[in-house]
């Protein structure tokens, strides 16, 4: 045993001798790093690749996206066309109407027609067509009921 500076004795231990260590040759080492290197690589491939196909997919789903605003859009074009047309019919309709009522004639001829007036000289007789059509229905229904009868009686006959 031996004696330590502190004075505590210390167990004599063999340590081993030291070993050289091999080195690996220089070609293995450049082996390794040349992996370790692809594997680098590979990995940066890999998420470019993974990059790409999320922006192709995204350039894919832009494309559809566009083409379908399209049709809708020409589709909202065509309807606007026929508004436009319509429109512009109701408007030719329209000023036809204004020059046609701008003179007097027609609109004396409206006045006499829609709204039962008269002109100075004129007089207005009103003839009830309600009462008229009331005495006819109950002449129309009679006369049914004697044909009826009339062809019930000859039924009967034969």
């Amino acid at each position: 045993m031996e004696n330590n500076d502190n004075g505590v004795n210390i167990p004599n231990v063999p340590t081993p001798a030291p070993q050289k260590v091999q080195k690996p040759p220089l070609a293995v080492k450049s082996h390794e790093k040349i992996k370790k290197h692809k594997r680098k690589i590979g990995f940066y491939y890999s998420f470019l690749t993974v990059v790409l196909l999320f922006c192709l997919i995204q350039v894919g789903f832009g494309a559809i996206l566009n083409v379908s605003k399209i049709i809708a859009y020409n589709a909202k074009i065509i309807t606007m066309k026929r508004v436009r047309d319509n429109a512009e019919l109701r408007n030719k309709e329209l000023k036809s109407d204004i020059k046609f009522f701008s003179k007097t004639a027609s609109l004396e001829e409206i006045a006499r027609n829609n709204l039962k007036m008269a002109g100075e000289d004129e007089v207005l007789i009103i003839i009830n067509n309600n009462t008229n059509n009331t005495d006819t229905e109950q002449a129309n229904t009679k006369h049914k009921h004697k044909d009826k009868a009339k062809k019930t009686t000859t039924n009967g006959e034969q």
